[in-house]
């Protein structure tokens, strides 16, 4: 059977047969594009614990600029193309803007994004020559780029929302195919939204309350959003599932490349690449909101965001913290968790590396759960309000 275009289907044919359209290409392109910026990123963290300073063009940022550049190459040609040679229904179902131009909403973020993040690299390189290396995650060249990869990626899902919604047209797309973009271009969102916490979500703090605060105030806001938004009844555990995997994947992979640090002070002295954090076990607080976000659907918003918010907290306090004690012991070290891993400049015989931080019990560990749950509760809420937005995106 030949296959068909969607800019050869007016919007008013309801009549296609199912599975005879193809995806427009530049959706796989957009979600590679996620994938790269996932991949560089995570490869970057590993450089710099491994081998320090990098370049403007080191092999991660490489990835990273591929990404950029094949989600706004792709997307403005596609904005291009709807312009000046799209069809008048086209135009129909698309955004016009500067009262020129025609695209979708998710293109419009994908090129934002890409100009966002292709601006920010000289501003990095230029940081790093002035200032040296890098002590945390957020400084101002990361922050900007971070500002564009994070558009990009919510582009990806945007141009995917926008196809699945539109009701007309859906029928005959491959559902399972729409399906699996919409859970690779979450999943890997939800990469990046775990890297930039990172730094209060480390396997030393599974017994502080302010690791469960964190995760309860992020979290929930899109797992809810994803889970409200998805066409299968299991979003949220699908995108966590992805989110599983890469992070797992590099934790394994990376290591099996050779790696010498290049700048000192050399502590801890290494021969290949340090790997980032062993995933969380998000899949199962996931389960939870996807069940419960079917068995509450005609309850009101602020009651699902209770029932979903306390949930979240108390299966991933169950989940993570004995987790977190495993993480200490001596069957984690090994290649499987990562937990040998540690930068080259951190002595190798801190008291903590094998460690967990100061733990928090009594009346503090009670009061900040209970704080953790709010914050889940309003994240929750406005995930509800957010999914609702994602459902109605149709251009």
């Amino acid at each position: 059977m030949s296959t068909i275009n969607l800019s050869q289907v007016s919007a008013k044919d309801d009549t296609a047969p199912a599975g005879t359209l193809t995806l427009p290409f530049y959706i796989y392109a957009v979600v590679f594009a996620s994938f790269c910026i996932t991949v560089g990123l995570i490869w970057d963290i590993s450089w710099h614990m491994s081998i320090g300073r990098d370049g403007l063009f080191a092999p991660p940022h490489l990835v990273t600029y591929l990404g950029a550049v094949t989600s706004g190459l792709f997307s403005g040609y596609y904005v291009l193309r709807l312009t000046f040679a799209g069809r008048r229904e086209e135009k129909q179902q698309s955004i016009n803007f500067w009262k020129v131009f025609y695209g979708s909403l998710g293109a419009l973020f994908c090129i934002w994004g890409a100009f966002t993040m292709i601006t920010s690299a000289p501003f990095d390189d230029w940081w790093h020559n002035t200032f040296g290396l890098d002590v945390q995650i957020l400084s101002p060249p990361h922050t900007v780029l971070l500002l564009g990869m994070i558009t990009i990626q919510f582009g990806a899902m945007v141009s995917v929302m926008a196809l699945q919604n539109r009701e007309s047209i859906i029928a005959t797309y491959s559902k399972k195919t729409l399906a699996a973009c919409f859970m690779l271009s979450s999943g890997f969102l939800l990469v990046m939204l775990f890297t930039i916490a990172s730094e209060y979500l480390d396997r030393h703090d599974m017994h502080r309350v302010l690791f469960y605060q964190v995760s309860g105030g992020l979290f929930p806001l899109f797992l809810v959003a994803v889970s409200s938004a998805s066409t299968t009844k299991w979003g949220a555990t699908r995108m966590t599932a992805v989110y599983m995997v890469v992070m797992a994947l590099l934790v394994w992979i990376l290591p099996l490349f050779h790696a010498e640090p290049k700048l000192g002070p050399i502590l801890n002295h290494i021969t290949h690449y340090q790997s980032f954090h062993f995933p969380l076990l998000l899949i199962f607080p996931a389960m939870a909101i996807d069940w419960l976000n079917q068995r509450l659907l005609t309850k009101p918003s602020i009651i699902k965001a209770l029932a979903i918010g306390a949930a979240f907290v108390l299966i991933l306090l169950a989940v993570q913290w004995p987790f977190g004690d495993f993480l200490t012991t001596v069957h984690a070290r090994n290649w499987f968790f990562g937990t040998t891993s540690w930068y080259f400049g951190s002595n190798p015989t801190y008291e903590y590396r094998y460690k967990l931080y100061n733990e928090d019990g009594g009346a503090t560990l009670i009061t900040g759960l209970g704080i953790a749950i709010v914050l889940a509760f309003l994240s929750s809420w406005l995930g509800l309000t957010w999914g609702r937005w994602m459902k109605s995106v149709k251009r």
